[in-house]
């Protein structure tokens, strides 16, 4: 993806295509590269793909949270002057999807949820690793996924990183704390928008339980299941993932 990576001003991200814009929104743990698969597939297929880099990490301490989040996502909306967005997010990514469509519904023509957040989430539970514990951070990365194997020493490695820095460590205990708080069951109902929620049946971090739940207060949604599937379904199963949401925009005419 590194060759449709641009830098313009506060803000880095992948782009390719013409036509509908998608935004790609990635999770606390996450990268780019977890859509690689979805980026490129959708880029050619008539879509104008973005994966904006979410300033997780670079945002001062007090503002490291989903509200300001989604305003740097309403900047960079603004920034590449789009309309009528789909906005798709996995686990963090999907909760700040779903904060900027309370605040801002007018810019959004439909939703996609992977293993979102917004309702429960269990990433670390209160267990965040000691610094240097490496086999704590292994085992957690891939019990995310129904395929251990899809934790890579180089994604290990990345998570690694990040808890073992006091910096990047007290902010992702600062976002997970604001996701608690920024709960948005009452929200829901209010959310029009056409609804996609692409689950795997064996998310252990975002349960099957939650996306029934969306499901349920979400009045325009449609829910699909991948068996053999942990958090990350466009990680996991992207072939699978990609069919079904193609088919689902088709039905949607988005």
């Amino acid at each position: 993806m590194t060759e449709f990576l641009k830098k313009e001003g506060k803000f880095t991200y992948a782009e390719a295509g013409e036509g509908k814009a998608i935004i790609i929104l990635h999770g606390l743990m996450g990268a780019l590269s977890n859509f690689d698969e979805t980026f490129n597939y959708f880029s050619k297929k008539g879509y104008h793909v973005l994966i904006p880099e979410l300033p997780l990490y670079t945002l001062p301490l007090l503002k490291t949270n989903v509200k300001n989040l989604a305003k740097f996502l309403h900047d960079f909306i603004e920034f590449k002057n789009l309309k009528d967005v789909i906005l798709l997010g996995n686990s963090l990514g999907g909760h700040i999807a779903l904060y900027y469509l309370k605040h801002y519904p007018q810019y959004v023509s439909g939703l996609v949820l992977t293993g979102s957040s917004g309702l429960y989430e269990n990433s670390m539970g209160n267990n965040y690793p000691r610094r240097g514990d490496k086999e704590f951070v292994r085992k957690k990365a891939r019990e995310v996924f129904y395929d251990p194997a899809i934790a890579t020493d180089e994604l290990i490695e990345q998570v690694y990183e990040v808890v073992n820095n006091r910096n990047t460590l007290i902010k992702t205990l600062a976002i997970a704390k604001s996701a608690v708080r920024h709960n948005m069951a009452k929200d829901l109902p209010k959310m029009k928008q056409p609804t996609c929620l692409i689950w795997g049946k064996q998310d252990t971090v975002t349960p099957p339980e939650v996306a029934e739940e969306f499901n349920k207060f979400l009045p325009n949604a449609d829910l699909f299941w991948i068996d053999k599937c942990g958090h990350a379904a466009m990680m996991e199963t992207p072939d699978q993932f990609n069919q079904i949401l193609e088919n689902w925009l088709n039905s949607k005419n988005l």
